[in-house]
């Protein structure tokens, strides 16, 4: 599936979520926050794309350069997926992480 549509975040603080929009499609990371600490908790990709690993990968990296750019928190991603992710580009995302977790 080759799209080359911006990957759209808008941070829902209603609804505690961040949204992915590329075309049609939307997914979701839900989180919580707490002590200067934001938790991604839920990561919810359409069934559309749900194997796609380039569609997961473009929406994680455009939601922690997002929480870079627009919050000074520390960030724990506690969905196995999105720490997975993190694993994979710990030389970039390293920092964004609060002292003492491991991944």
């Amino acid at each position: 599936m080759e799209d080359n549509t911006q990957m759209e975040i808008t941070d829902n603080d209603f609804l505690r979520q961040y949204e992915g929009r590329k075309g049609d499609l939307l997914a979701r990371i839900e989180y919580a926050e707490q002590d200067r600490k934001i938790f991604l908790t839920k990561l919810i990709i359409p069934e559309e794309v749900e194997d796609d690993v380039d569609f997961r990968n473009e929406f994680i990296k455009a939601v922690f350069d997002s929480i870079r750019e627009n919050k000074d928190v520390k960030v724990v991603p506690t969905h196995p997926k999105i720490a997975g992710f993190v694993r994979r580009y710990r030389n970039i995302y390293k920092d964004m992480l609060p002292v003492g977790i491991a991944i």
